[in-house]
């Protein structure tokens, strides 16, 4: 009886835990409010198992004590009940699965008109390009790193001459445009990832990969790695700033380009 008791007060603790204390959601800054959606309803799919479950092995535990005299039946196998527990647990798998894949969908088709931006991740900090005045980012390969060019753009490429470079500084995304984000990694797997737009994708070596997002809010909000990447992981961190148009502009216009940045380095050369 006391282990039955137990387990239903699991589950009630557990239902009023995630009712009263939502701890999964933070603000949203971004269009990706179908991702809140699909957890709350994978929640409560799994939420309603979990209590059946669990509440009938608490009502099987009390129904079916030691008592004298009482016998175990011995049914090794349940053919009716089996074909059942594998229609029900497909139907429910299916039922979770089903709007996950249709926000991935949405999540890695970019809207026509979106722009890009490229996130670089080193070990252990973040480094961006954008596209300069000809509106398309230049060609860049890992090969290509070096220190005086730490991206690995291509300069042979001329719509990279133009393109802005930020490193270890913030990334600023203007108000309520789609942004793709090209996610590249010079050493080692990394994730770039800002809570508030629930959005995250992990960036391999010698790979691109993307996700889209539109920011909705104005606003300062952290980027940080999903995903471990040695000692300094901790450390990796970043900050995204969401601007109005003007601000952006601005912001944009005091960045330094790619042929600007080789300049120093040319000189050098010269001299």
């Amino acid at each position: 009886m006391l282990i039955a008791i137990i387990l239903a007060l699991v589950v009630v603790g557990s239902v009023l835990f995630h009712v009263l204390s939502p701890w999964w959601f933070t603000p949203i800054a971004s269009n990706w409010r179908y991702i809140d959606d699909t957890i709350s309803f994978t929640f409560w799919i799994t939420g309603v198992v979990f209590a059946v479950v669990v509440l009938f092995l608490a009502y099987c535990v009390w129904r079916f004590r030691h008592q004298p005299g009482r016998r175990a039946a011995y049914e090794p196998e349940n053919k009716r009940l089996e074909t059942w527990l594998a229609i029900v647990t497909g139907i429910g798998v299916a039922a979770m699965l089903a709007p996950g894949l249709v926000v991935w969908g949405q999540f890695i088709t970019v809207p026509a008109g979106a722009s890009a931006i490229e996130v670089v991740g080193q070990q252990w900090q973040w480094a961006y390009r954008l596209p300069g005045k000809d509106g398309q980012l230049g060609t860049a390969d890992t090969r290509a790193v070096t220190a005086e060019n730490p991206l690995g753009v291509n300069p042979d490429d001329p719509k990279s001459l133009d393109d802005v470079i930020v490193q270890g500084g913030e990334l600023h995304l203007p108000v309520g445009k789609p942004v793709a984000l090209l996610l590249r990694s010079i050493d080692a797997l990394h994730n770039f990832y800002v809570p508030e737009f629930r959005a995250k994708m992990d960036m391999l070596p010698g790979s691109v990969t993307y996700y889209w997002v539109t920011p909705t809010r104005t606003g300062t909000f952290e980027a940080l790695c999903a995903e471990l990447c040695g000692v300094g992981h901790p450390y990796m961190r970043g900050t995204v700033i969401v601007d109005t148009e003007t601000d952006y502009q601005a912001w944009l216009d005091q960045q330094q380009t790619f042929e600007q940045m080789l300049a120093p380095a040319t000189t050098s050369a010269l001299e």
